[in-house]
């Protein structure tokens, strides 16, 4: 199991925003941030970690995170949160049977381009 995961970002304030509600639907609550020294964490159901800081020349890079989710309306709910708050699609939610016969996901680039996805491997809905 992952403990935490930490991403650059180069507008704070926005990504702050975005991660707020995109996560608030898989159970995850803004533990901590810091304005001045621009960081800030959110904690999971399991007590795992998602941590956000600004960092000039933030890297564009591909990174990618797979949330698991509890069911598939929590799989919708992070997808329409996400987008509200300023993401962009990546891929709706939706079965990917290509990748499991039960996976269920949805995909969404974050204000820096990182790829968040929530993912549940319930059967129906």
């Amino acid at each position: 199991m992952i403990d935490h995961i930490s991403l650059r970002v180069s507008d704070f304030q926005k990504s702050l925003s975005f991660y707020k509600a995109a996560l608030d639907p898989l159970g995850y609550t803004l533990v901590f941030s810091d304005d001045q020294e621009q960081y800030a964490g959110f904690a999971g159901p399991d007590r795992e970690r998602i941590w956000i800081g600004h960092r000039e020349g933030a890297s564009h890079g591909y990174t990618h995170i797979a949330v698991l989710a509890k069911d598939r309306a929590t799989v919708r709910k992070f997808y329409e949160a996400a987008m509200k708050a300023g993401g962009r699609d990546n891929g709706g939610a939706g079965p990917r049977p290509n990748y499991s016969p039960t996976y269920y996901g949805a995909f969404v680039l974050d204000p820096d381009g990182h790829n968040i996805e929530a993912v549940c491997f319930a059967k129906g809905e």
